[in-house]
């Protein structure tokens, strides 16, 4: 009989599932050091909330544990590259908080909306100032969701219910995925800010997203305008938005969540115009039940059907084939990495293509490593082999995959091509020894290693192309470590791509100056990991060791 370790209290619920299902429960909330080492040791399974943290000590020597359930959402408690070293799966409930945040938001913004909070506080100072609180009605109003996952998808549903109009925007959803759901998708942020009366963000935070709501994008909404954010703190910065409710520009604030927690001194607080709340998206007594029977459900399934879902890490997979893939893993995720960053937003439709020997090898997991690359910095959970293609597919993107055992330029040869709503871009990298290389962009053959600070430019083939960026780049004490070019044509004046190798990341000014040049037509910034440096799905496995 299996034996399952509660680390952290759980609902009732979840515990009845679990010993209906004729597992051996053990209640040990609370936990430390090397008690909770011995617990795992003897624990085929465990349960945690937030409380416990799993760390690579705890687990060490651990050969029985199986599966780590997180009841929640986060699992920064766990050291998930040590659970994934000893085959040890970890799922968590993402799903449980959904309907508590959603109703969390849609809670904020009737406050907004009905001015209720200063008038309850005007009400206990003795004073009855009807006229004073004059509020606006949600019906017929536009509401901007930013952000068309679970929660959003669900603050979306119950806006249309009050009779709003929904207008979204989300780089990984596809227009007809949204039009299933009743949004109308815009193609970029700045075309939807000026459209909304309410604003609610419902994004990661994630170097992408921090601070992606500042001055200029407040400044580009209707004057009046309100903003919702039970996200994540960060997202909004918290100056500039003091500085629109002092202007005018904004005509009411509301937040969860905030870029420094606990919060407990704010400027934004005691203003009649915010609405604060102590990060309580998720706090209702069905969201943490909830939370604890989806837990025992995935706990469950595992053990009596051996079905793995919600996995937040990489399952133990065979290392006989990861040897075989080996480092085509990692160009097929930098691959991922790169497209994300070059197109941005929009995605639609994806084509993988593995020519020459990598397309006799087990390409599934290859493409999956892909799916996971390009959705890695749009996800606020972690995305791995076991969950990427599900999840590329949920958000209404079509993947592709095609094999030729045909060897031609190179022995082995992975194409992604990438579809948005604006553009298609096109990579192609192979392993030279061990060293992922970008080989092609667009129709164009190069040579640029897939790693670091690289930009990456189209402009005609002329005298004077290159001398102008190093230039430019000299200006702002840039260096420039390497660079390839390819073009086109056999002969000057056609187009070419290059790709060049930077110490460090360029002001946005620099790029600016770049492409002033008038034989310059595009331009991109991406920053890829550094060589050594591997997805945490691949880190520690044997594929991480092998070259293919």
């Amino acid at each position: 009989m299996p034996r399952i370790v509660i680390l952290d209290p759980l609902s009732e619920a979840g515990l009845k599932l679990l010993r209906a299902a004729g597992l051996e429960v053990e209640e040990r909330p609370g936990l430390k050091g090397e008690q909770l080492r011995q617990a795992l040791l003897e624990a085929d399974g465990a349960i945690c909330r937030s409380g416990v943290k799993i760390t690579r000590d705890v687990l060490e020597g651990n050969s029985r544990l199986k599966v780590i359930v997180r009841a929640g959402v986060g699992v920064d408690n766990i050291d998930l590259e040590a659970a994934t070293r000893r085959g040890i799966v970890v799922m968590n409930t993402p799903g449980g908080n959904t309907i508590s945040t959603a109703e969390h938001t849609l809670a904020l913004m009737f406050a907004l909306a009905r001015k209720i909070c200063p008038a309850y506080r005007s009400l206990q100072e003795g004073r009855w100032e009807r006229s004073r609180y004059m509020g606006t009605q949600l019906y017929g109003k536009v509401l901007g969701v930013v952000g068309l996952g679970r929660v959003g998808q669900a603050v979306a549903e119950r806006a249309k219910a009050l009779g709003m109009r929904v207008i979204g925007y989300d780089p990984f959803v596809s227009a007809a995925k949204a039009r299933e759901w009743g949004v109308e998708l815009f193609p970029n942020l700045r075309d939807l800010l000026p459209q909304v009366d309410f604003l609610t963000l419902h994004v990661p935070l994630t170097e992408q997203t921090r601070g992606m709501i500042g001055r200029a994008e407040l400044a580009l909404m209707k004057r009046g305008a309100r903003i919702i954010n039970c996200a994540r703190g960060g997202i909004v910065d918290e100056a500039a938005l003091l500085e629109a409710l002092e202007s005018g520009q904004l005509g009411g604030v509301a937040l969860d969540v905030f870029e420094k927690e606990p919060c407990t001194s704010s400027p934004l607080f005691g203003r009649e115009d915010v609405v604060c709340t102590p990060h309580l998206g998720a706090s209702t007594e069905e969201a943490q039940e909830q939370v604890a029977v989806e837990a025992a459900e995935l706990v469950v399934d595992y053990f009596t059907q051996g079905v793995v879902r919600q996995a937040v890490n990489s399952v133990a997979l065979d290392a006989e084939l990861l040897r075989e893939l080996g480092g085509y893993l990692n160009v097929a995720y930098r691959l991922g990495l790169l497209l994300a960053q070059i197109l941005g937003e929009g995605i639609s439709r994806c084509r993988i293509r593995y020519q020459g020997e990598v397309a006799r090898r087990e390409t599934r997991l290859l493409t999956a490593a892909f799916a996971a690359g390009l959705l890695e910095q749009a996800m606020d959970e972690p995305v791995n082999l076991v969950n990427a293609e599900w999840l590329l597919r949920q958000r209404g993107v079509e993947l592709f995959e095609e094999r030729s055992g045909e060897v031609r330029e190179f022995s082995s040869l992975i194409t992604a091509e990438v579809e948005s709503r604006e553009q298609t871009s096109v990579a192609a990298g192979t392993l030279f020894g061990t060293i992922p290389r970008l080989v092609r962009k667009r129709d164009f053959y190069l040579d640029a290693p897939l790693e670091g600070i690289l930009l990456l430019f189209e402009h005609r083939d002329v005298p004077g192309v290159i001398g102008h960026i190093g230039t430019v780049f000299g200006r702002h004490q840039v260096n420039i470590a390497g660079m390839s070019v390819g073009r086109q044509w056999d002969r000057p004046g056609g187009p070419a791509v290059g790709v060049l190798c930077l110490d460090s990341f360029p002001p946005a000014e620099a790029i600016r100056e770049i492409l002033a040049h008038e034989a310059m037509s595009w331009a991109k910034i991406v920053r890829l990991p550094p060589r050594n440096q591997l997805p945490s799905f691949l880190a520690g496995t044997a594929a991480g060791n092998s070259s293919g």
